[in-house]
């Protein structure tokens, strides 16, 4: 069995003025809320457990009728306290999706995340730089690092990049911890110093991938699911504005398949 937790408290600022009126989440992309792209793939790749963790304009979310956690903080926290406010759900009587609610996929890459025999794992794309070469014309503005070891394991991520060797595939989004696990994630969040530094930001406010480095640090193995293309992250109006005109042009395909969802 298989738990999903959507991370959807933000407030998307990058994505004004589509978010003035609803969470990140609901923005429309092809004429479909990003979440409900995210819903289908879920469900196309057999995961019908979903919980989705609200704070701004969660009354737009709870009205789609899913399982829901709340962030009573959620403009002046991050993502992974976000998904502490779901921990009652990561009991250890199934294995957990993690997943950001910016990001598209097509059900493929969960299945591959599903079925990745391991305790700890993530997505990770191997031919990200030509997207992202389309989104920015500085690809390493908005990239991180992701170094892997002869395994297969992450071993590095989240720290600015100065060259793309330091890119061996672009960090998704998506994270799996299996059932046997995913009870020591919340006791390890739980141990940490909450009046630290973590990667220039403070405890609640701390990255996802500061999460995740601190528990490779901590000796845990994060393995790395790869693959090519397949999905999206939309973060900014540019993002968005790029995508539709994919769409239009017929080239979305190239990086996404939308009609998968």
């Amino acid at each position: 069995m298989m738990r999903a937790i959507i991370l959807a408290a933000g407030e998307g600022t990058r994505l004004r003025p589509h978010t003035l009126d609803r969470p990140k989440c609901m923005v429309e992309l092809g004429g479909k809320p990003l979440l409900v792209h995210q819903i289908e793939s879920l469900k196309s790749a057999g995961v019908e457990d979903i919980c989705i963790v609200t704070g701004y304009r969660a009354d737009q979310i709870e009205a789609l009728g899913y399982m829901i956690r709340q962030n009573p903080e959620y403009d002046r926290t991050n993502m992974v306290a976000s998904l502490m406010c779901a921990s009652d759900l990561m009991d250890g009587s199934q294995d957990v999706l993690v997943l950001y609610a910016d990001i598209l996929y097509e059900p493929r890459i969960v299945s591959d995340l599903i079925h990745a025999d391991c305790t700890f794992a993530t997505s990770i794309d191997k031919d990200w730089l030509k997207l992202w070469e389309l989104r920015a014309e500085d690809p390493l503005l908005d990239a991180e690092t992701l170094v892997l070891d002869n395994e297969g394991y992450v071993t590095e991520l989240g720290k600015k990049p100065s060259s793309v060797d330091e890119i061996q595939g672009q960090y998704m989004g998506l994270i799996k911890f299996r059932k046997d696990f995913v009870g020591e994630v919340v006791s390890i969040r739980q141990q940490m110093d909450p009046e630290g530094q973590y990667d220039g930001k403070d405890f609640p406010n701390m990255y996802m991938t500061s999460f995740l480095q601190h528990l490779i640090d901590s000796g845990q193995r994060l393995k790395a699911v790869p693959t090519n293309g397949g999905w999206l992250e939309v973060d900014t109006t540019e993002d968005l504005d790029l995508y539709n005109r994919l769409i239009q042009e017929g080239k979305l395909s190239e990086f996404y398949n939308i009609a998968c969802t």
